[in-house]
């Protein structure tokens, strides 16, 4: 078995157009990640897309709770383009920063709060399994925190998304889901890159937007 095989055996049955789908899906997922490493608004709308059409098939597969967590992206995407184009005087907007002793404690308790809103949705739609879905649940609340200071611009979002990311790796490779194991691979290496971009951007107001 040669390596796109491999990677291409679980999709065997599934219809084109949703393959299709899910690749441009991805190719804006990856773009919305390259343009907040930039620290550029065009990650929202790009994000949007991306969720859009992961909302769509998810819906599609009847996959009712990663339905609703891309809802929430989606959500939050429109939240932090909001906030992104707050300004701090006449010329610049909002800079990006680190999170205080209260935000850290507001991270925690989202953090919580995803964990009990997550592990209801998969008992409410019946689809917690085993170990897999308790490791599903941690990585989506580690996302969440991730999603919501990505979009307040705090730098201590790109940690959140690396231990997520590191965590996805070996989890949707064990699940045979390898395209998915790549691209968060490809993740990891833009989360890491992106948050020595941000430390260099730290406290500086940008007059900038679109670069």
């Amino acid at each position: 078995m040669d390596l796109l095989e491999v990677l291409f055996q679980p999709y065997q049955q599934t219809p084109l157009k949703f393959v299709i789908l899910e690749v441009i899906g991805v190719v804006f997922g990856l773009l919305s990640v390259v343009f907040s490493k930039r620290d550029n608004i065009l990650v929202f709308p790009t994000g949007m897309i991306s969720t859009l059409i992961f909302v769509y098939l998810l819906w599609e597969y009847q996959l009712i709770g990663d339905l609703m967590i891309n809802s929430y992206y989606f959500i939050m995407s429109i939240y932090g383009w909001i906030i992104w184009t707050r300004k701090v005087d006449n010329t610049n907007f909002i800079p990006i920063t680190k999170i205080n002793a209260s935000e850290w404690k507001k991270a925690i308790v989202f953090f919580m709060i995803a964990i009990v809103f997550t592990i209801l949705i998969y008992f409410v739609f019946d689809k917690w399994e085993n170990w897999i879905s308790a490791v599903d649940v941690l990585t989506t609340a580690i996302f969440f925190v991730g999603m919501w200071l990505m979009a307040k611009k705090k730098i201590e979002n790109w940690i959140f998304w690396i231990v997520g990311d590191l965590i996805s790796v070996p989890l949707y490779a064990y699940k045979g889901l390898y395209l998915s194991s790549i691209q968060y691979f490809i993740f990891t290496l833009i989360a890491l890159l992106a948050y020595q971009a941000w430390k260099k951007k730290l406290n500086k107001p940008q007059a900038e937007l679109l670069k």
